[in-house]
């Protein structure tokens, strides 16, 4: 077959054939590696089920099972394909809390089987984004529905991302919302919360029963300024309590996230183990210096920052000074080396309201390069989160999960291309194709 011939018998099949076969024939026009840092061109993607069988093909080597029905085509040579991104930090169960009184609005009026709706819209909408996996870190109030969120987005019952899940994350008592009701009411809570090192494992065992992936825990709240011009917190957990929680983790095999902001939060978090610190808007050198050193990744989540800094600063100022702050926090970070791992905080901002791609450009601007930008959602990612049951993320060599996104022009050259994703395979399926 001629490659004219060839042409027309591909386009043919792609407007024949239902796209959803369990063999999948990829055409990229371009290719980005982002391990090996290398942008190929013209190449086939070949999927087997829900992982990549073959990432240098050509269309002859799969002619046959095309032609019997047994491969579907989809045609994206006039597109740049890239491994499925990774958001590392999201609230399928959160829709916007840039103030308080949103918050309380969804703990306190809102179901959780009302929630749950909410939040499969909200993974609909991640992958619309090309977001094919998410780390979703604390359900705030909504229990474990982010674990059958999960089931469900895996069983195709609905549409949505794979989700690695956490529960609810963990505080002590009086260290997060809900906050400022009268004391003779008994307000429902945010987290799960433990006081005490025995009490805090009995807490991960818990959580490790219904089935969470990681855990989340506070590990600082209060944040404030130091007459000498410093930054520090209150750290919500004794060194014993904090220690405790990371020690049951660990000897679950589960791993534990640490929400962070100011070198109060790093030290304690940092001393007693944990696997990655989020948001870290403060970063000082000796926080930078030892997550370098062990490889500690972090979350910057800068998107959820741009967006309540507003808000949040009317009642108190500490929120823009914090946003002036991580920047500074980010490039030190970023030239010392340290694990950078994408992560928006969506659902911190409202999921319809912002596109979590936006956190690419913030980088960029911030000085990262477009290939560590694009990493950060998917080798840095992959890293920390490790191998799903679908193969390894953020790749697409042989047996690695069969995630793939399109984009029209190139990210390198132009990283807000990566706002406007054009077709999204997940786990071997293709949810969004070029109209």
């Amino acid at each position: 077959m001629n490659r004219v011939s060839r042409t027309v018998f591909f386009s043919l099949l792609l407007a024949a054939l239902p796209l959803s076969a369990d063999g999948l024939v990829v055409k990229c026009g371009k290719l980005l590696d982002p391990a090996k840092r290398i942008a190929y061109l013209n190449v086939v993607v070949v999927m087997e089920g829900r992982k990549v069988s073959d990432a240098e093909a050509d269309l002859k080597s799969v002619e046959t099972d095309v032609r019997t029905g047994a491969k579907v085509v989809l045609d994206l040579s006039a597109y740049t394909c890239l491994p499925g991104l990774i958001d590392a930090h999201t609230h399928l169960l959160l829709q916007g809390d840039a103030t308080s009184e949103e918050y309380d609005e969804q703990v306190l009026k809102e179901s959780t089987p009302y929630r749950a709706l909410r939040a499969a819209a909200a993974g609909r909408i991640a992958l619309d984004h090309g977001f094919t996996t998410v780390r979703d870190l604390g359900t705030e109030g909504a229990g474990f529905a982010d674990v059958d969120l999960k089931k469900a987005f895996a069983l195709g019952i609905l549409p949505g991302p794979r989700v690695v899940t956490s529960g609810p994350a963990m505080g002590t008592t009086g260290s997060y919302p809900l906050l400022g009701f009268s004391w003779e009411r008994k307000m429902p809570d945010g987290v799960l919360k433990c006081d005490g090192a025995d009490d805090c494992r009995k807490a991960v065992r818990y959580q490790v029963q219904y089935g969470v992936d990681w855990i989340k825990l506070y590990a600082d709240r209060s944040y404030y300024r130091t007459p000498d011009g410093g930054w520090a917190s209150i750290a919500n957990y004794t060194p014993e309590e904090i220690r405790a929680i990371v020690d049951e983790a660990h000897r679950l095999r589960k791993k534990v996230a640490a929400h962070s902001m100011t070198p109060t939060g790093h030290r304690s978090a940092l001393a007693a183990g944990v696997d990655s610190i989020e948001h870290g808007d403060i970063l000082d050198d000796e926080t930078v210096k030892a997550m370098a050193a062990k490889k500690i990744p972090y979350c910057p989540t800068i998107t959820v920052a741009d967006f309540v800094k507003g808000p949040r600063s009317k009642t108190n100022p500490i929120w823009d000074q914090l946003w002036a702050a991580s920047k500074d926090s980010f490039r030190r970070a970023y030239a010392a080396g340290v694990p950078i791992a994408f992560g928006t905080d969506a659902g911190g901002f409202d999921w319809d309201k912002r596109n979590q791609a936006e956190e690419f450009s913030f980088m960029v601007a911030w000085g990262m390069t477009p290939w560590d930008a694009i990493r950060s959602a998917t080798t840095v990612a992959a890293e920390l989160l490790g191998p799903s049951p679908d193969g390894k993320l953020g790749c697409l060599d042989a047996g690695c999960a069969a995630d793939l996104v399109a984009v029209a022009g190139d990210p390198l050259a132009d990283v807000k291309t990566l706002q406007d994703v054009k077709a999204v395979i997940a786990a071997g399926k293709v949810v969004k194709s070029p109209r």
